[in-house]
């Protein structure tokens, strides 16, 4: 089979794409530390209302209202799409506490853990079925989750959150089958008007950082909005130009960014018993990426026939 040169340079150019977005998606945390002087809970309304803008004038300049009126007169997907809103808010919230209460190390595990929910969430929700390598990765990511809570003798919640959150927010996406751009600007929308008023409250009250704080701080707070919006516009572009298995391989180049500037930059404490949790991690995710490819073949759990199928 011929592989013309214009499919290659494609190929590329959407690896170029993606990576450019994990590595964005990576590098956020230090982005937050920036604004680290303001309470999470007003960050977030600024990243939800300034994400809307931004998302705006994307959309006016590619001028897709037509899809976005059409599934707003849908009400089953404006449903969705608002629960959509709320669940990418709680995400974004924890994050950003993960963040700026000097947490950076478990926000990576969650991102980690987190194709793995998808695949859980794909059991329990569409039925689908698993291979004995594929348990063999969720008991293996399982066991490192269960080690870290064991050291600290407390529930990773942060982790556990922010995998739950996103896949949660990919499986309704997936229901939908919405574009991320038409997607993030109906998400924001919904949720935008609230994050507004909450604002707008505070600036009121005088406890505002728009209106207490320095210029610096000011347009750091209006970029929040570019800083969440480009990497997800990145990674649209490169959904549409490469393959979804080289952009679930590209994926883990985020979490890897946050556990190097949690462990290196930030200086958090980073033990033994993390080091072998994360160990754990990691060998799931190979199992499942390898068992993914086809590398690794097995019959699949309850389903004989499915020697080819791919979670």
């Amino acid at each position: 089979m011929k592989i013309s040169v214009d499919s290659i340079d494609q190929n590329r150019l959407g690896v170029l794409y993606g990576t450019a977005s994990y590595v964005l998606w990576g590098l956020l945390p230090l982005y937050w530390k920036l604004v680290e002087t303001v309470p999470h809970i007003q960050v977030l309304g600024h990243r939800i209302f300034w994400s809307f803008v931004f998302m705006v004038i994307i959309v006016v300049i590619t001028g897709g209202w037509k899809t976005i009126v059409a599934i707003a007169a849908n009400r089953r997907k404006l449903l969705l799409m608002f629960l959509c809103g709320i669940i990418i808010s709680l995400n974004w919230y924890v994050y950003i506490y993960a963040i700026n209460t000097d947490q950076v190390i478990e926000a990576s595990m969650g991102y980690f853990i987190n194709p793995l929910v998808v695949v859980l969430l794909g059991v329990l929700v569409f039925k689908e079925k698993l291979s004995k390598w594929q348990i063999t990765a969720l008991v293996l990511a399982a066991a490192g989750v269960l080690l870290v809570a064991l050291q600290y003798a407390r529930f990773p919640w942060i982790a556990l959150a922010l995998a739950g959150t996103f896949a949660t927010y990919g499986l309704i996406k997936k229901i939908i089958m919405v574009h991320p751009i038409t997607g993030l600007t109906l998400e924001t929308l919904i949720v935008s008007p609230i994050a507004l008023f909450y604002l707008l409250s505070l600036e009121v009250a005088g406890t505002g950082a728009m209106g207490s704080s320095g210029w610096g701080l000011v347009l750091l707070l209006a970029g929040t909005g570019a800083v969440t919006s480009t990497p997800l516009l990145l990674y649209a572009k490169g959904i549409e130009n490469t393959t979804f298995s080289m952009m679930g391989f590209l994926q883990y180049i985020a979490p890897s960014i946050n556990l190097f500037l949690g462990v290196v930059v930030f200086r958090e404490y980073f033990s033994l018993y993390h080091f072998l949790s994360f160990c754990l991690i990691w060998a799931g995710l190979a199992i499942f990426t390898l068992s993914n490819l086809g590398i690794l073949r097995e019959t699949a759990i309850g389903s004989p026939d499915l020697h080819n199928e791919e979670i």
